[in-house]
C-alpha cells in the first residue's frame, strides 16, 4: 500500500475547527431601538407640550411621565385623526443629552406639526 494515510490529519482538522468554534466569542452586538409599548395614558389635546425641567424631568402639558411614557404619548399623538401640534420647551438648564434624544425621539414619532417654544426667555446668556 502506498497511499497515504490522511484519518490523522481530518482528525486534527477537527479538533481545530471545534477549538476555533469555541474560542470566537459570539456575536453579542445590540441595537436597542426604542418602540412605543401601548397607548399614551395622558390627553392629547390639539397643542400639547412636552417639556423638560431643569432635572432632566419629562412632562407632557405638565403632567410627569419617562421616556417610555412619552414614546407612547408621541404614538398615540401620531395616529390621532386631527393631528395635533406638539410644542417643545426645554427649561435652560436641562441637559443637551436629554434634550436631544428626547428631540429624537419626537422626530422618530413622525409628528408633522413641531414647533419650539420659551426660546425667547434665554436670548441673552450673559445673565
Amino acid at each position: 500500500m502506498s497511499d497515504m494515510n490522511v484519518t490523522p490529519f481530518i482528525d486534527v482538522l477537527l479538533v481545530l475547527i471545534i477549538m476555533l468554534i469555541m474560542v470566537v466569542p459570539l456575536a453579542t452586538h445590540s441595537l436597542d431601538i426604542p418602540l412605543p409599548s401601548g397607548e399614551g395614558r395622558h390627553d392629547v389635546l390639539q397643542v400639547n407640550t412636552v417639556h423638560i425641567d431643569d432635572r432632566d424631568r419629562l412632562y407632557w402639558n405638565g403632567e410627569e411621565l419617562d421616556r417610555q411614557e412619552l414614546l407612547n404619548q408621541l404614538a398615540t399623538a401620531v395616529d390621532s385623526p386631527n393631528r395635533p401640534e406638539l410644542r417643545f420647551e426645554p427649561d435652560g438648564n436641562a441637559s443637551y443629552d436629554v434634550s436631544a434624544k428626547t428631540l429624537a425621539l419626537i422626530k422618530d414619532s413622525g409628528s408633522e406639526n413641531f414647533a419650539f417654544v420659551g426660546n425667547h426667555r434665554y436670548r441673552d446668556f450673559a445673565r
